[in-house]
């Protein structure tokens, strides 16, 4: 070969070392191993020593017989190397070789079976390039019995986990999908037969004293109104009396005293425009009158005073617009003392309210609170909230409060008549500063009025300046609100038992209410 150097020219022409070469230090080398026969053929015999020289595994090189011979019939011949050394052996024809150029079957091919052990390395072989030798550990992959191939290491643990996340991910799904197949409903759960039944016969009657029976009656004669002032607007409710009139309160109506629109809506859906016919501010009341009534019946008027704690009551009017609201309650109090407004202002009301528990919200203003009877005891016109320290709510909080409709009536009856209102008095001043029990009458005459009015209702049952009002008619007085309030509840003409202290003693006088000088009612003022 000619990357390889030959060391030993006359013993190895041909590339090999004779096994009975001896080295330069006069030794031996170790003695060949076996070569790699084929199964079938014997060892050779005439005493001829095998060669040892690399190329028994592969057959004999060119120019020699099958298994190292030399050619029979005659010596080798020369022939010049194709890559310019020295003459190498000539093939005889017919001889045994490499076999026929031309592919043909030769008839004395040997026929090799596996190796009986792992194949050792050619003694004194030349390399033959990269690859060439046998892989370490001789060729047990390919059937040879050679050194223990190393041991085969277990999946990493990062493998497992990744394997188990796998399983487990997997076994979710079976489950989910296994639980959905168990539950889903089947086209076999499906009855075209199935029925639930007709309803139960019924009647949509109810009682009259029941809730739904005194709504039924009182619901056609509450109406809605929508007031347009030009500069502001309102809602509000009111109910029909006799007359085709209608009750509503004053703050209802009053941005369209100026000459503005009011729109009035009946249970029936049918609306019709509407007139003030007179309004007071001081007990808020007002009553308008409505183009059309389309056949709405009249509602029916109770008498408070016989109203008392605890009786059921239904309030039903048009809270935030949504008309013909109907919501229940009880009487929660009577007489209630309620100041709206500014203090000593034209339109200041004071009101001896009945206190209700039934939902009252902005719109149901001016609306009915009937009794069990469908009767009207009160007209709804205040609520209480919790300010603006506590929230700000203005919604119901179940402290509303109605006129009594003994009141309202009166006032009714004198809008009708004349237009205006009398105003209860018993020509008297109050003491503001005074902090002690009950109301005291001023002692001064104050911006050129008298403390009791010469020849009033006062001064005729005996008042005098001073004097602290502790009851009227029962009732204990405890602000000047309240005493305001119960007087002006009151109609000019009816009688007030007043229990009153004077240096130390208890005394007292029965006053008969007066009115005030009639004044005409005073425009709303600019919001």
């Amino acid at each position: 070969m000619t990357d390889e150097t030959r060391t030993r020219e006359a013993h190895g022409a041909e590339g090999r070392t004779p096994s009975d070469f001896t080295d330069d230090r006069g030794q031996a080398p170790e003695p060949p191993r076996p070569d790699f026969l084929p199964a079938e053929e014997a060892v050779p015999s005439h005493g001829e020593q095998p060669r040892n020289d690399g190329w028994s595994q592969l057959g004999g090189p060119p120019g020699q017989g099958r298994w190292g011979q030399a050619p029979q019939g005659g010596a080798e011949q020369p022939r010049p190397d194709d890559r310019g050394g020295q003459p190498g052996p000539v093939a005889h024809p017919g001889q045994s070789g490499w076999g026929d150029p031309s592919g043909r079957a030769r008839q004395d091919t040997a026929v090799f079976g596996p190796p009986a052990g792992p194949p050792p390395p050619p003694s004194q072989a030349f390399g033959m390039g990269p690859g060439w030798a046998p892989p370490p550990g001789g060729y047990a992959g390919a059937g040879y019995a050679g050194a223990a191939a190393p041991g085969r290491r277990g999946p990493r643990t990062s493998t497992l986990v990744v394997l188990a996340v796998v399983i487990a991910l997997l076994a979710s799904t079976l489950g989910s999908v296994g639980t959905y197949l168990l539950t889903r409903p089947s086209l076999s759960d499906r009855d075209p037969s199935f029925t639930l039944g007709k309803a139960p016969t019924g009647s949509n009657s109810r009682p009259p004293e029941s809730i739904a029976g005194v709504a039924a009656r009182v619901l056609p004669s509450v109406v809605s109104l929508a007031v347009d002032g030009g500069t502001s607007a309102s809602t509000g409710s009111g109910f029909l009396i006799k007359g085709g009139y209608v009750v509503t309160n004053n703050h209802v109506v009053a941005a369209a005293a100026p000459g503005g629109e009011i729109q009035i809506q009946f249970s029936n859906r049918k609306s019709t425009s509407a007139r003030i016919i007179g309004r007071d501010p001081e007990s808020d009341l007002a009553v308008v009158k409505p183009e059309e009534t389309f056949g709405a019946p009249e509602i029916s008027l109770g008498n408070s005073d016989n109203v008392v704690v605890g009786d059921p009551v239904v309030a039903i009017g048009s809270p935030l617009g949504l008309v013909g609201t109907v919501t229940s309650g009880i009487v929660s109090s009577l007489n209630r003392p309620v100041q709206a407004g500014e203090e000593n202002s034209s339109d200041t009301t004071w009101l001896s309210a009945i206190q209700t528990d039934a939902a009252i919200n902005p719109g149901n203003s001016g609306g009915p609170l009937v009794n069990a009877n469908g009767e009207v005891i009160g007209v709804n016109s205040a609520i209480a909230t919790l300010g603006r320290s506590a929230g700000g709510q203005s919604g119901s909080i179940g402290l509303g409060f109605a006129i009594p409709v003994n009141h309202a009536r009166r006032i009714a009856e004198e809008l009708v008549s004349t237009g205006v209102a009398k105003k209860s008095r018993i020509g008297i001043t109050i003491d503001q500063t005074y902090q002690g029990a009950g109301v005291r009458i001023d002692s001064e005459v104050k911006q050129g009025t008298r403390p009791v009015e010469p020849d009033g209702p006062a001064d005729k049952a005996g008042l005098k300046p001073g004097d602290v009002i502790l009851e009227i008619n029962g009732t204990v007085v405890q602000d000047s609100t309240e005493l305001i309030a119960l007087i002006r509840n009151k109609a000019p003409g009816e009688k007030l038992v007043i229990k009153f202290q004077r240096g130390g003693q208890e005394k007292t006088a029965t006053v008969t209410v007066g009115a005030a000088a009639a004044q005409p009612t005073p425009a709303p003022r600019p919001s």
